[in-house]
């Protein structure tokens, strides 16, 4: 009795993961009757590993492009969202979610100024408190943080780019002065490295190079380095983790584009994508899809379909400022932090599709939707 309670319960598990205040007309109810202590055993490494293990092997028939034996989810917060109140798209059940998480460590942060700068990769959250001048890197299955003081307190954060691999995280920074202008272009690089637990400073006109732009926008990890998309004049930089040298151009860019971004396939960094409008006078005509190839040359890959190209360049209002893209489990998502919906390419069957906006958005919900990628990760080390 007590054996077949376990497994009933560790399906459960699988399935939706450990118990985050699941809400709405989709929560789910653990009605188990064992003792108190249950839900802290089910949940240490051994026990995930061992039965994760015994269950991928006995469906070995079954692929997936996630080693986690949870769901993956498409994360989305919004300004009228109460500050703990967070929407999930369940991409393995196409199920959508709603869950209350305490993101902040201290009660005096603003919830506003953290929630702009987070940020999310490999199964962790990133995000800055402007207060304590500091980082904060936490897991969310593992209940984990990690406080990263920034490197001097007398800096203004004007870039974060979070990026994990199979050896740890980086967090780049691009700091300046609060006394320099606004359009000056000497800033301070400052790289976060996991595996040392330390900072490492560069020197240089970044800012110019990266642009306002690109605050938004993450950088992404390819060849062991992190790429950018400028604004115009547009190109593709490489800031070179090693030396911290900044590299460009990368490659001979499309002709008449109107916007670009770069996404590359999560934490491998083997393969790096440009999306971009292209058009006249910064209006786009269509939106294309190309893939950076051994011989440095941007490769077209796919075309959107017209219809869906004139929903997306209307919802934007050729606005291209306001939108960004991520890799999520095989898919290249395109968002605008104005429409609630996104667009997304599904490599392994390179078929574009919408998703739905989420039925527990309020009505008049106008901007300031940002998506994330979570891929909840129990060993992600923080």
């Amino acid at each position: 009795m007590r054996c077949s309670r376990v497994r009933a319960s560790l399906a459960q598990l699988r399935r939706w993961g450990p118990p985050l205040h699941v809400s709405g007309p989709t929560s789910l109810q653990y009605n188990l009757s064992t003792c108190k202590s249950f839900w802290s055993l089910i949940f240490t490494p051994p026990f995930i590993n061992k039965h994760h293990s015994s269950s991928s092997s006995s469906s070995s028939s079954s692929s997936s492009s996630s080693s986690s034996p949870f769901s993956s989810f498409l994360f989305l917060s919004h300004p009228q969202f109460h500050h703990t109140h967070f929407t999930l798209y369940d991409c393995n059940h196409a199920t959508w979610r709603n869950i209350s998480l305490s993101l902040t460590t201290t009660d005096s942060s603003s919830p506003s100024s953290w929630l702009s700068t987070l940020v999310s990769s490999g199964g962790l959250f990133c995000l800055s408190d402007p207060n304590s001048s500091s980082l904060l890197v936490c897991n969310l299955l593992a209940k984990t943080s990690r406080k990263i003081e920034y490197p001097s307190f007398n800096l203004r954060l004007e870039h974060l780019t979070f990026i994990t691999t199979p050896k740890g995280y980086t967090i780049f920074v691009l700091f300046s002065h609060p006394s320099s202008s606004p359009s000056s272009s000497t800033s301070n690089v400052f790289v976060y490295d996991s595996k040392v637990l330390s900072w490492r400073r560069f020197e240089g006109h970044f800012g110019v190079n990266l642009g306002d732009t690109n605050r938004q926008q993450q950088g992404v990890y390819f060849n062991g380095g992190l790429y950018f998309a400028t604004p115009e004049p547009f190109s593709v930089v490489k800031f070179d983790l090693g030396n911290g040298r900044l590299e460009r151009p990368i490659g001979v860019l499309p002709d008449q584009v109107t916007f670009l971004r770069l996404v590359s396939d999560g934490g491998e960094g083997k393969k790096l994508f440009l999306i971009g409008g292209v058009g006249s006078n910064g209006i786009s005509r269509s939106i294309k899809l190309w893939e950076f190839s051994d011989e440095e040359n941007w490769n077209e890959v796919e075309s959107l379909p017209d219809l869906m190209c004139r929903k997306f360049v209307s919802v934007c209002y050729h606005n291209y400022e306001q939108v960004y893209c991520f890799w999520h489990e095989g898919m290249i998502c395109i968002c605008c932090y104005t429409w609630p919906e996104i667009l997304y390419y599904l490599v392994s069957r390179k078929t574009w599709h919408w998703l739905p906006r989420s039925p527990s958005l309020p009505p008049k919900c106008s901007c300031g939707f940002k998506w994330f990628s979570f891929v909840p990760k129990l060993y992600a080390a923080v």
